[in-house]
């Protein structure tokens, strides 16, 4: 009996051991989302698994940044959230892990990478959000092309992000491309005339959402999470979309090459792609849509969503492009007009 009892305190005290060892490693993420879509998430992650969610919140253009220059050595074991575009020039620096969670398989193909170095968690489609007291001063309708963004009644009164640190302003770019049918001389002479009626590009997707909303700015293109926030938020905003189309980008998460922690990296995959975690949007009233197709999109949303034409932005050629993109529109559209 008495061995007996040493053997069962030594197995408690081995076991005590590796729980502290557990809780003493926890997992370290950059996240993209903003830390009120984010947290929440991360804490019913912690919930589930008892794995404490260290995060860090950068706009998606930094974030890339950051893990490309921590390659080989990252401080993050998990990039979460952001663009599908940023996630796709991510895997020409060779800086993800292939995974495949259980939920994988019965994803829709837009929504993964093939080889699983990232798999979508969301899909979130650009807006156009502007003020009701400044459509009626103007008298305005909500804009329903393009083109409707030109008039001059908006010089000076547009906010939207810049796309040398904002994947929203990426995603905006390659929607002009993809109306334009990728013709980038026609693209990029819409964005011309279009930077001549831009108050200020914004450091990041959603930096232009507050000023709108107070009338500062006129309106603005947003990611609808970040558009009909703003609207719950009680401004009086008005969210349209073109006829022409305008993009929708997955919102991706991945796993670093080199993570310190894979083994809890992959567990957060696990259940960022899952039904469990994507059920939960719609609960904390944010607006992104289900990338899982068990979960079906929150009724109020999916009424907002009736009738736009949605254009799925194509990962492969955002990728293969983005890098040159965004130093065109830097050279040509940023400098004042």
């Amino acid at each position: 009996m008495r061995l007996l009892r040493s053997v069962l305190l030594a197995l408690a005290g081995w076991l005590t051991g590796v729980a502290v060892a557990q809780a003493a490693d926890p997992l370290n993420v950059y996240t993209i989302w903003p830390e009120n879509y984010a947290r929440p998430m991360f804490q019913e992650f912690e919930k589930q698994t008892g794995i404490k969610v260290n995060f860090l919140r950068f706009s998606s253009g930094e974030a890339l940044s950051r893990v490309i220059a921590e390659k080989g050595n990252p401080r993050v074991d998990v990039l979460f959230g952001g663009p599908v575009e940023t996630f796709a020039a991510g895997i020409k620096e060779g800086i993800f892990e292939s995974y495949k969670s259980p939920s994988f398989a019965k994803l829709p193909a837009r929504f993964k990478h093939a080889d699983g170095q990232w798999t979508a968690i969301a899909d979130d489609p650009l807006v156009f959000m502007t003020n009701a007291a400044f459509l009626k001063a103007n008298n305005l309708k909500p804009p329903a092309s393009w083109d409707d963004l030109l008039n001059p009644a908006y010089k000076g009164m547009l906010q939207m992000a810049d796309a040398r640190t904002s994947g929203t302003a990426v995603t905006r770019i390659f929607s002009v491309l993809e109306v334009n049918h990728r013709d980038e001389d026609k693209a990029f002479a819409y964005l011309k005339k279009l930077r001549k009626n831009v108050q200020v590009y914004t450091k990041s997707g959603g930096g232009g959402t507050l000023p709108v909303g107070l009338g500062q700015a006129g309106g603005g293109i947003f990611f609808i999470v970040d558009a009909l926030e703003t609207k719950a938020k009680g401004y009086d905003v008005v969210v349209s979309f073109p006829k022409e189309g305008i993009g929708s980008s997955a919102e991706a998460i991945a796993l670093l090459k080199g993570a310190k922690n894979p083994e809890a990296g992959k567990k957060l995959i696990d259940f960022a792609t899952s039904a469990a975690m994507q059920s939960k949007l719609a609960e904390y009233k944010v607006n992104f849509v289900p990338a899982n197709p068990d979960v079906k999109t929150e009724a109020s949303l999916a009424e907002v969503l009736k009738g736009a034409n949605i254009i799925p932005i194509d990962d492969g050629y955002a990728g293969a492009n983005r890098k040159r993109i965004v130093e065109r529109w830097v050279k040509e559209v940023l400098p004042e007009q």
